[in-house]
């Protein structure tokens, strides 16, 4: 059964749902660490091989950074409203964006004793975008944007790969340099540096396990984001229109055969609609990693009651959480999740692309320290930023 439906009194079941992240993370992480010993000893020649053997493509031949003509070429190439969606989508990401700035403060806090905040951005931010399946300008926005914002001076972006959408949206933001790099081996070069890769002082953006894994190895040497590995999706609620609660599932589950994509209700027949109408919605559009990952990672929770189908999430702290129209009155209830997206007229989609919101997050359970990316990760940045005595 692609979507396999379980009691919430199935202790073990539960626990290998919330184990299953861990694991996959440590088991990359061995891969990761080979990669940027190789990297950190080797450099450029390393980056060589190990782009050869996942991504296929000669570095020595087609360049480690992007042409201006492949740019240009990528702009022919792209359908006519594209610029038009992505203008939107930034519009709405930079405004809020602008609300998240940290601001520089002062106070007074005796007689002749004033304490204020300084504030500088970051110096050199570089910008990792999955090359995986489908193309995501979306994520270059999303990372982009909010350095920009925080007046990150130089930010580059680094891709595998590079899809003519994603090229088109980093010229149009501005990125002077894209680099063709992807996986644990990109995260080294601008972790480390190498001969034609300048360091970076932060490394962010998603990616898979071994990314995900790199960016966990390369923190006490470099500034990261957070842990942003493959998605997962928590939809919570008693009531809905099963095709749309699938939707939600299924498009979540083909970014990754890893996502992690599940629904806690405790009605057993809505349990079994959301099934069903999920297994349709594979079928019908053909997704063989949708099917792969909820075969494998995803779940129906049948619960006692829709408190109990909150407190699984809280103790999941998912990256993506949906409450449907009578969990979203309980919104008081949630303690942890990446994006909360309220109501059956929420798609996780809208958020994925242009409502504004990131779509940058934490997973694995770290939604439980922190929010999505945004403009305060890029500033204050250097030391010594932040509070100061003025006398």
């Amino acid at each position: 059964m692609m979507l396999r439906i379980i009691s919430s009194g199935n202790r073990k079941a539960l626990d290998s749902l919330l184990a299953a992240r861990g694991a996959n993370l440590a088991e990359a992480a061995r891969a990761a660490t080979r990669i940027i010993e190789d990297v950190r000893r080797n450099g450029d020649a390393a980056l060589v091989r190990w782009t050869r053997r996942f991504d296929g493509m000669d570095l020595r031949k087609e360049g480690v950074r992007v042409s201006r003509r492949e740019i240009t070429r990528a702009y022919r190439e792209i359908p006519p409203k594209f610029l038009a969606a992505l203008k939107l989508a930034a519009h709405n990401i930079r405004a809020v964006a602008e609300r998240q700035v940290i601001r520089e403060w002062g106070v007074e806090v005796m007689s002749g004793v004033r304490v204020g905040q300084i504030v500088r951005p970051l110096g050199r931010v570089a910008c990792y975008v999955p090359g995986g399946r489908y193309p995501l300008p979306s994520t270059v926005l999303m990372s982009v944007i909010p350095a920009q914002t925080a007046g990150v001076k130089e930010i580059v972006l680094t891709t595998p790969r590079p899809a003519r959408a994603v090229l088109v949206a980093a010229d149009f933001l501005g990125v002077q340099e894209i680099y063709r790099l992807g996986g644990a081996q990109a995260i080294a070069a601008f972790a480390y540096g190498t001969g034609t890769v300048p360091r970076a002082d932060k490394i962010v953006g998603p990616g898979n396990r071994y990314v995900a894994a790199a960016k966990k190895i390369v923190a006490p040497d470099c500034g990261i984001d957070f842990v942003a590995g493959p998605t997962e999706l928590v939809v919570v609620g008693s009531r809905g229109n099963a095709a749309w609660i699938a939707s939600d599932l299924v498009a979540q589950a083909e970014h990754d055969p890893d996502a992690v994509c599940l629904f806690f209700t405790p009605s057993a027949s809505l349990a079994r609609e959301v099934r069903e109408a999920a297994a349709v919605a594979v079928a019908h559009l053909g997704m063989g990693v949708a099917k792969e990952s909820l075969a494998r990672r995803g779940a129906i929770v049948v619960t006692k009651s829709l408190e109990e189908a909150i407190a699984l999430a809280n103790s999941f702290a998912p990256e993506h959480l949906v409450l449907l129209d009578d969990a979203a009155r309980h919104l008081d209830r949630v303690e942890a999740a990446g994006s909360i997206f309220l109501g059956a007229m929420s798609p996780v989609a809208a958020g994925d692309y242009a409502s504004g919101s990131n779509h940058i997050l934490p997973t694995s359970g770290l939604a439980k320290l922190r929010g999505g990316l945004s403009a305060a990760d890029f500033g204050p940045g250097r030391r010594p930023a932040g509070a100061r005595l003025f006398y």
